[in-house]
């Protein structure tokens, strides 16, 4: 065997078409007994190809599981020929024949399928032909959801206008209550303009579209069970990815963000991701945001390229119509208990859950967000924390002074506290002058 070997190294090459191998040596295999160790056998004695078991091409056609066995290539099997048989061999040998200018023309009828698909669509859905530019405007009037348009009952579905740019018009935050439309609004701008850049007409009465560099969408709410990952979790990470991948040129829709914790921490996240995107040093990305945090509405007046917008509701009582239009200008409701009343809610809840927000609404954080200054600066800040291990030693002749405990105390209006906004306060005044003076 090992003379044999030597022997057919040193013949001539082979080649089949553009296969070329290292000797001449073909081994097929015999019917019936094509397995893995023949085949192994014919590579380890040196086989330049290895011909598999004759199939049927039908069976190929029609994915038969016993054939797709025989054919399945295991590592170091190369080349590989595969024997067909068909009804006809001849014409079979003569497609092979083909082969490379079928697939050229399959390709060909791809793309025009693609073509033709487009064309039809815009032709039955009355799409227009959008205008590009390298400027950076987003300019849709009359914009249309490709597909949700297509589920709407005659012709109801409501268009709107979308306005962006790198100036002015950066950022946009849509406010307005659970189904009201906000969500389809911002799909449908990403898909107009994803439509316009890969060549297709648009649903809109005109469109002018900058062209963008990529799409970020974080839109709805997931977790992933398996990787022990919470609703939270996923949705920082999306938007982690966001933030370090975006550029000047993208489009950044973002739906909801903070909402998977407590309402502080969500708010002052949803905040901080405004100012980083809208700060064109670190980001500048045209956005779409929507929330539910009317706090958030602020902002408009804090940075320039910020701009308010919401869902046009009609109010009839305790229940509300969506009229699905958007209109400039922030939502200072959330009609969270209306749209629960829609859903089948039971009335003594809904009274119950009324009574409840009329005694939070008391105690609104709006004030207290409009005190709060927005943050310019770019370069990176460290604060200094208790627990560091270089903290600068405390003078042990330093007097602490609570003057601020007792101009707190003396300023509380106790005539509009609640018996609860009361106790947290004293509970709050406490700590401090236990985490000066110690527990004792």
């Amino acid at each position: 065997m090992e003379s044999k070997k030597r022997t057919l190294q040193t013949m001539s090459p082979l080649k089949i078409g553009n296969v070329e191998m290292q000797n001449p040596l073909v081994l097929a295999p015999m019917a019936g007994v094509t397995d893995l160790p023949f085949r192994v056998l014919c590579k380890e004695q040196g086989a330049g190809l290895i011909c598999m078991e004759m199939v049927s091409a039908k069976a190929i056609l029609y994915k038969n599981k016993n054939t797709e066995d025989l054919m399945t290539i295991h590592p170091g099997e190369h080349p590989v020929s595969l024997q067909l048989f068909g009804s006809d061999p001849e014409i079979l040998a003569q497609i092979a024949a083909q082969i490379e200018r079928i697939q050229r023309t399959a390709k060909a009828i791809a793309r025009l399928d693609v073509f033709a698909s487009l064309a039809l669509v815009a032709e039955r859905n009355h799409y227009v032909r959008p205008v590009l530019n390298e400027k950076g405007v987003i300019d849709i009037r009359d914009g249309r959801h490709p597909v949700v348009e297509q589920m709407t009952d005659h012709d109801m579905f409501i268009s709107n206008d979308t306005y962006l740019d790198n100036q002015k018009h950066c950022i946009a935050i849509i406010t307005g209550p659970n189904m009201a439309g906000k969500s389809t609004y911002m799909r449908q701008t990403a898909l107009i303009v994803l439509l316009a850049q890969i060549g297709s007409f648009v649903p809109a009465k005109t469109a002018n579209i900058g062209i963008v560099d990529r799409i970020f969408t974080r839109v709805g709410a997931s977790d992933d069970l398996a990787s022990g990952q919470s609703t939270f979790m996923v949705e920082m990470n999306e938007v982690a990815n966001i933030l370090r991948n975006a550029t000047s040129k993208s489009l950044l829709v973002l739906d909801e963000i903070g909402r998977g914790t407590s309402t502080f921490d969500g708010l002052s996240i949803a905040w901080a991701v405004i100012e980083h995107i809208s700060n064109r040093k670190l980001l500048g990305a045209k956005t779409l945001f929507a929330t539910h945090y009317h706090e958030l509405t602020e902002l408009e007046g804090k940075i320039g390229n910020v701009n308010n917008y919401c869902i046009a509701v009609k109010e009839k009582g305790d229940d509300i119509v969506f009229l699905r239009k958007i209109i400039k200008g922030g939502a200072d409701k959330s009609y969270g208990i209306q749209v629960a009343r829609l859903a089948g809610v039971p009335d003594m809840v809904i009274d119950r859950a009324k009574e409840i927000v009329k005694q939070l609404s008391d105690n609104d954080i709006t004030e207290k967000v409009q005190s709060i200054s927005v943050d310019t600066d770019t370069t990176a800040k460290k604060q200094k924390h208790y627990d560091e291990v270089d903290l600068e030693q405390f003078s042990l002749f330093d007097t602490v002074k609570d003057e601020d405990v007792l101009e707190e105390l003396k300023n509380v209006d106790i005539q509009t506290l609640t018996p609860l906004d009361a106790l947290n306060t004293l509970y709050r005044l406490q700590n401090k002058l236990k985490n000066r003076w110690g527990n004792g």
